[in-house]
């Protein structure tokens, strides 16, 4: 199966820590890097502390950082992406070779469309509009204190909201969670409340789609492990 290649191979490191949601210190070639860290929200419980990671190296002079923190591994030999902003440049590579085929055959693809008030991610075969979300909530570790149990659904529930309000009938569309990790599939969280469970079931009922795509990070680049539907109301 086709890979999405790094233009350069990801180097090394271990955080020592993470003094701010901006910034991470890492131990690489014996010396320790400040990073651009590009997840500035929480990840996970994680204390950042010996970490090991993965770091793309960047040629621009006039960044204050020469390293972005691209991957963490919570179990040795398990890596998770952290850098959400690259998701859609993954999605795009598996779209355009026609290995997302189950949910849909691309043909023709726009990104950052525009949608009344909204932009999405992509437009696909002038039909359908696709979200991708990237989401850094359940990640797998053995130490069940460093489990993330914060629920974004309110987030998302709202933003299906906003989609399908929107869609014509001839038209499709879908929100992508998107995993950097072997994720299992996306569960409500027991927690969540009555009136965000029926925003996604009215967005649901009217054709919005949901789906999961899984993917693996390494220090060449990007494989796809899986993709499928999922169903937030049992």
């Amino acid at each position: 199966m086709k890979k999405y290649l790094f233009t350069e191979e990801l180097i090394s490191g271990l955080i020592k820590s993470r003094p701010n949601r901006f910034i991470m210190l890492v131990k690489t070639n014996n010396k320790i890097e400040k990073c651009h860290c590009p997840s500035t929200g929480r990840i996970g419980n994680i204390e950042f502390k010996n970490i090991p990671c993965l770091l793309s190296k960047s040629n621009n002079k006039n960044r204050k950082t020469k390293y972005t923190v691209e991957a963490i591994s919570p179990l040795p030999n398990k890596w998770v992406g952290i850098n959400q902003t690259k998701a859609n440049a993954y999605v795009e590579f598996f779209l355009q070779e026609n290995l997302l085929s189950k949910m849909i055959k691309v043909q023709e693809l726009q990104r950052e469309v525009k949608l009344n008030k909204s932009r999405i991610d992509f437009f696909i075969n002038n039909n359908c509009f696709l979200e991708v979300k990237t989401l850094l909530i359940h990640l797998p570790f053995g130490n069940k204190k460093r489990i993330s149990k914060f629920n974004s659904l309110e987030r998302l529930g709202k933003h299906f909201q906003e989609i399908s309000l929107q869609i014509k009938k001839e038209q499709r569309a879908i929100v992508l969670l998107c995993y950097l990790y072997n994720a299992k599939p996306f569960e409500v969280p027991k927690e969540a409340n009555s009136e965000i469970l029926n925003l996604v079931k009215k967005a649901t009922q009217r054709g919005l789609e949901h789906w999961q795509i899984n993917l693996k990070i390494d220090k060449k680049g990007i494989s796809l492990i899986d993709y499928f539907p999922i169903s937030y109301i049992k």
